[in-house]
Protein backbone atom coordinates (compact mmCIF):
# COMPACT_ATOMS: atom_id res chain seq x y z
CA UNK A 1 0.00 0.00 0.00
CA UNK A 2 1.38 3.43 -0.95
CA UNK A 3 2.10 6.02 1.73
CA UNK A 4 -0.59 8.64 2.29
CA UNK A 5 0.39 12.08 1.01
CA UNK A 6 0.82 14.75 3.69
CA UNK A 7 0.42 18.53 3.48
CA UNK A 8 1.15 21.51 5.74
CA UNK A 9 1.12 25.31 5.85
CA UNK A 10 4.49 25.25 4.06
CA UNK A 11 3.25 22.65 1.54
CA UNK A 12 -0.50 23.31 1.20
CA UNK A 13 -3.09 21.30 -0.74
CA UNK A 14 -3.48 23.08 -4.09
CA UNK A 15 -7.17 23.23 -5.06
CA UNK A 16 -8.92 24.05 -8.35
CA UNK A 17 -12.62 24.99 -8.11
CA UNK A 18 -15.16 24.44 -10.90
CA UNK A 19 -18.72 25.72 -10.43
CA UNK A 20 -20.86 27.82 -12.76
CA UNK A 21 -22.51 29.66 -9.84
CA UNK A 22 -20.30 32.54 -8.68
CA UNK A 23 -21.86 32.67 -5.19
CA UNK A 24 -21.19 28.95 -4.61
CA UNK A 25 -17.67 29.27 -6.00
CA UNK A 26 -16.87 32.27 -3.82
CA UNK A 27 -18.29 30.56 -0.73
CA UNK A 28 -16.26 27.37 -1.26
CA UNK A 29 -13.16 29.45 -2.11
CA UNK A 30 -13.41 31.46 1.14
CA UNK A 31 -14.16 28.33 3.18
CA UNK A 32 -11.13 26.40 1.90
CA UNK A 33 -8.72 29.35 1.76
CA UNK A 34 -9.35 30.02 5.45
CA UNK A 35 -7.52 26.75 6.23
CA UNK A 36 -3.74 27.06 6.71
CA UNK A 37 -2.98 23.83 4.84
CA UNK A 38 -5.25 24.51 1.82
CA UNK A 39 -4.72 27.02 -1.00
CA UNK A 40 -7.24 27.68 -3.80
CA UNK A 41 -4.99 28.26 -6.81
CA UNK A 42 -7.63 28.70 -9.49
CA UNK A 43 -11.31 28.86 -10.39
CA UNK A 44 -13.37 28.01 -13.44
CA UNK A 45 -17.02 28.59 -14.34
CA UNK A 46 -17.18 26.22 -17.33
CA UNK A 47 -15.82 22.82 -18.33
CA UNK A 48 -13.77 24.48 -21.07
CA UNK A 49 -12.09 26.86 -18.60
CA UNK A 50 -11.31 24.01 -16.18
CA UNK A 51 -9.71 21.85 -18.87
CA UNK A 52 -7.66 24.79 -20.15
CA UNK A 53 -6.46 25.98 -16.71
CA UNK A 54 -6.14 22.70 -14.82
CA UNK A 55 -2.98 21.24 -16.41
CA UNK A 56 -1.13 24.59 -16.11
CA UNK A 57 -2.08 25.06 -12.45
CA UNK A 58 -1.14 21.47 -11.40
CA UNK A 59 -3.65 21.20 -8.51
CA UNK A 60 -3.60 18.33 -6.01
CA UNK A 61 -7.42 18.39 -5.75
CA UNK A 62 -10.12 19.54 -8.18
CA UNK A 63 -13.53 20.31 -6.64
CA UNK A 64 -15.88 19.87 -9.60
CA UNK A 65 -19.55 20.73 -9.98
CA UNK A 66 -21.30 17.82 -11.74
CA UNK A 67 -23.82 19.92 -13.77
CA UNK A 68 -22.32 22.62 -16.01
CA UNK A 69 -23.69 24.83 -18.81
CA UNK A 70 -21.20 23.47 -21.37
CA UNK A 71 -20.77 19.87 -20.19
CA UNK A 72 -20.35 18.06 -16.89
CA UNK A 73 -17.80 17.70 -14.12
CA UNK A 74 -17.45 13.95 -14.66
CA UNK A 75 -16.04 14.50 -18.17
CA UNK A 76 -13.72 17.18 -16.76
CA UNK A 77 -12.58 14.70 -14.10
CA UNK A 78 -11.82 12.05 -16.73
CA UNK A 79 -9.97 14.51 -19.01
CA UNK A 80 -7.90 16.13 -16.25
CA UNK A 81 -6.95 12.77 -14.74
CA UNK A 82 -5.82 11.49 -18.13
CA UNK A 83 -3.27 14.35 -18.11
CA UNK A 84 -2.63 14.36 -14.34
CA UNK A 85 -3.10 10.79 -12.99
CA UNK A 86 -2.33 11.86 -9.40
CA UNK A 87 -5.10 14.47 -9.37
CA UNK A 88 -7.85 13.76 -6.82
CA UNK A 89 -11.30 14.85 -8.05
CA UNK A 90 -14.04 15.66 -5.54
CA UNK A 91 -17.45 15.87 -7.22
CA UNK A 92 -19.79 18.45 -5.70
CA UNK A 93 -23.46 18.41 -6.67
CA UNK A 94 -26.90 19.49 -5.51
CA UNK A 95 -28.38 16.33 -7.08
CA UNK A 96 -28.51 13.00 -5.29
CA UNK A 97 -28.08 11.28 -8.64
CA UNK A 98 -27.20 7.57 -8.95
CA UNK A 99 -26.20 7.88 -12.60
CA UNK A 100 -23.85 10.77 -11.82
CA UNK A 101 -22.28 8.79 -8.97
CA UNK A 102 -21.76 5.78 -11.22
CA UNK A 103 -20.21 7.99 -13.89
CA UNK A 104 -17.99 9.69 -11.30
CA UNK A 105 -16.68 6.34 -10.02
CA UNK A 106 -16.01 5.18 -13.57
CA UNK A 107 -14.15 8.44 -14.31
CA UNK A 108 -11.85 7.83 -11.34
CA UNK A 109 -13.28 10.43 -8.95
CA UNK A 110 -11.97 10.11 -5.40
CA UNK A 111 -15.06 11.55 -3.78
CA UNK A 112 -18.66 12.60 -4.34
CA UNK A 113 -20.45 14.90 -1.90
CA UNK A 114 -23.71 16.84 -1.95
CA UNK A 115 -23.74 20.64 -1.74
CA UNK A 116 -25.78 20.35 1.46
CA UNK A 117 -22.58 19.15 3.18
CA UNK A 118 -21.38 21.10 6.24
CA UNK A 119 -18.42 23.40 5.66
CA UNK A 120 -16.19 21.49 8.08
CA UNK A 121 -17.11 18.20 6.37
CA UNK A 122 -16.20 19.62 2.96
CA UNK A 123 -12.80 20.71 4.31
CA UNK A 124 -12.31 17.19 5.71
CA UNK A 125 -13.33 15.69 2.35
CA UNK A 126 -10.72 17.80 0.52
CA UNK A 127 -8.03 16.69 2.99
CA UNK A 128 -9.13 13.04 2.68
CA UNK A 129 -8.92 12.90 -1.12
CA UNK A 130 -5.71 14.95 -1.17
CA UNK A 131 -4.11 12.30 1.07
CA UNK A 132 -4.96 9.66 -1.53
CA UNK A 133 -8.05 8.17 0.14
CA UNK A 134 -11.55 7.70 -1.26
CA UNK A 135 -14.37 9.88 0.08
CA UNK A 136 -17.63 8.68 -1.46
CA UNK A 137 -20.82 9.76 0.28
CA UNK A 138 -21.67 6.62 2.33
CA UNK A 139 -25.47 6.88 2.14
CA UNK A 140 -25.46 7.40 -1.61
CA UNK A 141 -22.93 4.63 -2.21
CA UNK A 142 -24.90 2.17 -0.05
CA UNK A 143 -28.14 2.92 -1.89
CA UNK A 144 -26.39 2.65 -5.25
CA UNK A 145 -24.93 -0.72 -4.35
CA UNK A 146 -28.40 -1.88 -3.35
CA UNK A 147 -29.92 -0.73 -6.65
CA UNK A 148 -27.16 -2.47 -8.62
CA UNK A 149 -27.75 -5.81 -6.94
CA UNK A 150 -29.92 -7.73 -9.32
CA UNK A 151 -31.35 -11.15 -8.44
CA UNK A 152 -28.12 -12.87 -9.46
CA UNK A 153 -25.80 -10.54 -7.58
CA UNK A 154 -23.83 -11.83 -4.61
CA UNK A 155 -24.06 -10.17 -1.23
CA UNK A 156 -20.98 -8.48 0.30
CA UNK A 157 -19.73 -11.58 2.08
CA UNK A 158 -19.82 -13.71 -1.07
CA UNK A 159 -18.45 -10.83 -3.16
CA UNK A 160 -15.41 -10.72 -0.87
CA UNK A 161 -14.85 -14.45 -1.46
CA UNK A 162 -15.28 -13.89 -5.20
CA UNK A 163 -12.54 -11.22 -5.28
CA UNK A 164 -10.20 -13.80 -3.77
CA UNK A 165 -11.07 -16.17 -6.65
CA UNK A 166 -9.93 -13.69 -9.32
CA UNK A 167 -6.63 -14.38 -11.05
CA UNK A 168 -3.93 -11.65 -10.95
CA UNK A 169 -4.73 -10.83 -14.59
CA UNK A 170 -8.46 -10.56 -13.82
CA UNK A 171 -7.68 -8.26 -10.89
CA UNK A 172 -5.58 -6.03 -13.15
CA UNK A 173 -8.39 -5.85 -15.68
CA UNK A 174 -10.98 -5.11 -12.96
CA UNK A 175 -8.82 -2.21 -11.71
CA UNK A 176 -8.66 -0.78 -15.23
CA UNK A 177 -12.43 -1.18 -15.66
CA UNK A 178 -12.72 0.81 -12.43
CA UNK A 179 -10.66 3.57 -14.05
CA UNK A 180 -13.25 3.78 -16.81
CA UNK A 181 -11.12 2.20 -19.55
CA UNK A 182 -12.65 0.55 -22.62
CA UNK A 183 -11.72 -2.99 -23.70
CA UNK A 184 -9.48 -1.52 -26.39
CA UNK A 185 -7.66 0.73 -23.89
CA UNK A 186 -7.23 -2.18 -21.46
CA UNK A 187 -5.81 -4.31 -24.27
CA UNK A 188 -3.25 -1.64 -25.14
CA UNK A 189 -2.24 -1.19 -21.49
CA UNK A 190 -1.81 -4.93 -20.87
CA UNK A 191 -0.62 -5.91 -24.37
CA UNK A 192 -3.64 -8.16 -24.95
CA UNK A 193 -6.02 -8.49 -27.88
CA UNK A 194 -9.47 -6.99 -27.45
CA UNK A 195 -10.97 -10.48 -27.73
CA UNK A 196 -8.76 -11.77 -24.89
CA UNK A 197 -9.79 -8.83 -22.72
CA UNK A 198 -13.45 -9.57 -23.46
CA UNK A 199 -12.98 -13.22 -22.43
CA UNK A 200 -11.27 -12.21 -19.17
CA UNK A 201 -14.12 -9.78 -18.40
CA UNK A 202 -16.76 -12.45 -19.03
CA UNK A 203 -14.99 -14.78 -16.58
CA UNK A 204 -14.50 -12.16 -13.87
CA UNK A 205 -18.15 -11.02 -14.12
CA UNK A 206 -19.25 -14.65 -13.68
CA UNK A 207 -16.97 -15.05 -10.64
CA UNK A 208 -18.34 -11.86 -9.07
CA UNK A 209 -21.91 -12.90 -9.84
CA UNK A 210 -22.79 -9.72 -11.77
CA UNK A 211 -23.97 -9.09 -15.31
CA UNK A 212 -22.62 -5.63 -16.08
CA UNK A 213 -19.04 -4.34 -15.94
CA UNK A 214 -20.17 -1.18 -14.15
CA UNK A 215 -21.49 -3.35 -11.29
CA UNK A 216 -18.08 -5.01 -11.00
CA UNK A 217 -16.35 -1.63 -11.08
CA UNK A 218 -18.49 -0.24 -8.25
CA UNK A 219 -17.98 -3.41 -6.17
CA UNK A 220 -14.21 -3.15 -6.71
CA UNK A 221 -14.20 0.54 -5.76
CA UNK A 222 -16.13 -0.17 -2.57
CA UNK A 223 -13.82 -3.09 -1.71
CA UNK A 224 -10.74 -0.88 -2.17
CA UNK A 225 -12.30 1.84 0.01
CA UNK A 226 -13.06 -0.68 2.78
CA UNK A 227 -9.54 -2.12 2.56
CA UNK A 228 -8.00 1.36 2.90
CA UNK A 229 -10.22 2.02 5.93
CA UNK A 230 -9.06 -1.24 7.54
CA UNK A 231 -5.40 -0.32 6.95
CA UNK A 232 -6.00 3.16 8.38
CA UNK A 233 -7.57 1.77 11.55
CA UNK A 234 -4.73 -0.72 12.22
Amino acid sequence: MSELRTYSEQNPIRVLLLDDHEVVRRGVHDLLDAEADIEVIGEAATAEQAMARGPALRPHVAVLDVRLPDGDGVTVCRELRSRMPDLACLMLTSFDDDDALLDAIMAGAAGYVLKQINGSDLVSAVRTVAAGQSMLDPATTARLMGSLRGPGTRDEEHAGDAFADLSPRERDILDLIGEGMTNQEIGKRLFLSEKTVKNHISRLLAKLGVERRVQAAVMATQARTEEKERHRRH
